[in-house]
């Protein structure tokens, strides 16, 4: 039998396939994965906030308005340089390239596809 951390939540695999809602995750671990997300994110300069935004209908930017959303009490500068690892405009001259029509068009499509919320 597999390690099984008391802190873990399990899923029979047995039993007839249930979803797990995401909020049955204690905060304490959505905020380690949370933290992960966005280290991953500051070593990943080459994901680019264009292609996020294409691919997943959501950026660093996004992120930065999520976490003062929930109550961060910085402005926004301050929550993208917490999200970024630096301050945005700095990020943005060593890491941003100019974006493609097909990038845009790529992000436009995926934006219709959040419905109304980012």
């Amino acid at each position: 039998m597999p390690f099984q951390n008391p802190r873990t939540i399990t899923v029979d695999t047995n039993a007839t396939p249930t979803p797990v809602k995401i909020d049955a995750i204690p905060d304490d671990i959505a905020a380690v994965a949370f933290r992960r997300l966005v280290k991953h994110l500051q070593k990943r300069h080459d994901a680019e906030n264009i292609d996020l935004m294409g691919l997943a209908g959501f950026c660093r930017n996004c992120l930065s308005d999520w976490i003062r959303d929930a109550g961060f009490e910085g402005d926004k500068a301050a929550a993208r340089e917490v999200i970024h690892g630096m301050p945005f405009d700095e990020w943005k001259a060593a890491y941003q390239t100019e974006a493609t029509q097909e990038q845009m068009a790529r992000m436009e499509e995926s934006l219709k596809r959040n419905g109304g919320s980012h």
